[in-house]
């Protein structure tokens, strides 16, 4: 079946959004992520270039909003700790399946794990160094959209900076993804909703002039390889 790229696919559902969707094949899609987000969002990269360098300074703290099964924090949490350095991770996520998943597998790396929205960390007050999600924007309806842009600055303390990252849609990015994971359907990504609902992830997304227009001031859209998104706000040594 083709689908038109041209345009978001903003009521097309992943499957795993569904509540009622088989218990069995969310938790292996939480356990594939691992592989899939390393070769897919780089978190490598998210470490070297705005949490190491802060956590040099000092213990850092680090948000990761929809954090699914964690597997990101898990990351960084084992990188801070081969560098010798400090920080506190929070795992956030308003499905309490992804949560308790994610807090059964810490595996000692000592993240901690909640169930809740952005916008009640902000009425607790709590503050990051370092807030940021990866493939979250796309699940957003454009006023939830807006509403996680400004709770995450809220929770982002002077100095600190939020990084929303996401796919880049594009019809070469979803043959590529088609293609790739195509060998792997029947073995590695079986059993699981990522092949499926990565192509609807696709369909979904924002291309970079699309984020850039929905994007309040103050916010900055990168794009990258391989069809890659990034909006980021760094924040002053003054809050507003």
């Amino acid at each position: 079946m083709s689908h038109d790229l041209s345009v978001r696919a903003h009521d097309a559902t992943e499957l795993m959004d569904d509540p009622s969707a088989d218990l069995a094949m969310l938790e292996r899609t939480y356990e594939r992520f691992r592989i899939v987000n390393a070769l897919v969002s780089r978190p490598g990269q998210l470490y070297r270039n705005e949490i190491r360098p802060r956590a040099r300074r000092g213990p850092v703290r680090v948000l990761d909003v929809g954090a699914g099964g964690a597997d990101v924090c898990r990351m960084i949490a084992a990188r801070l700790r081969r560098d010798g350095l400090e920080g506190e991770i929070t795992a956030l996520d308003a499905d309490e399946r992804a949560i308790r998943w994610a807090a059964a597998h810490d595996d000692g790396a000592g993240v901690r794990y909640r169930r809740a929205l952005a916008e009640d960390l902000v009425a607790d007050g709590d503050r990051y160094d370092v807030v940021f999600s990866n493939h979250v924007l796309h699940h957003l309806s454009e006023a939830e959209l807006q509403s996680v842009l400004r709770d995450t600055d809220r929770l982002t303390d002077a100095g600190g900076v939020v990084v929303h990252r996401d796919i880049a849609r594009s019809r070469a990015a979803y043959a590529l993804f088609a293609a790739a994971t195509l060998p792997f359907a029947g073995t590695l990504l079986r059993g699981s909703f990522i092949r499926v609902d990565g192509l609807i992830s696709i369909r979904r997304s924002y291309t970079p002039a699309e984020l850039a227009a929905v994007a309040p001031a103050g916010w900055t859209v990168r794009g990258g390889l391989p069809a890659r998104l990034e909006l980021r706000r760094e924040k002053g040594d003054a809050r507003r």
